[in-house]
């Protein structure tokens, strides 16, 4: 996919499937900053295997954000609507924590941030 974050880990197995998933995660919002989670850049890594399943590992702006519990469901309910993604396994980090540089340049501009990211 052209223009598709270089911060996120994929495998060749995932990248046909890469414009319906990032679709999909704009649509999904952290509801406390009110950005979606790919221009936050709170997404990881994304692979996929042979028998259709997709690993996510992603991160929160901080530790107990409220929607810890419910928005890896959202996520995974999301993902298995692309034809050809079986199953999901979300996985929550925090190393690397997540930093504000990790906002991409349409994310800063809709917060309201330079979009230079600090440069």
């Amino acid at each position: 996919m052209k223009n598709f974050r270089d911060d996120i880990k994929v495998n060749d197995l995932v990248q046909p499937y890469l414009e319906p998933i990032v679709e999909q995660m704009t649509t999904v919002f952290d509801p406390e900053i009110e950005l979606d989670i790919y221009n936050l850049g709170l997404i990881y890594e994304i692979t996929l295997d042979e028998t259709g399943h997709c690993y996510f590992l992603m991160t929160f702006t901080d530790t107990g954000c409220g929607c810890e519990e419910t928005m890896p469901y959202e996520i995974a309910e999301k993902l298995k609507s692309i034809d050809g993604i079986k199953s999901v396994k979300v996985e929550t980090t925090y190393s690397p924590v997540w930093k504000m540089t990790r906002i991409s340049r349409y994310g800063r501009i809709a917060l309201g941030i330079s979009p230079r990211g600090g440069k």
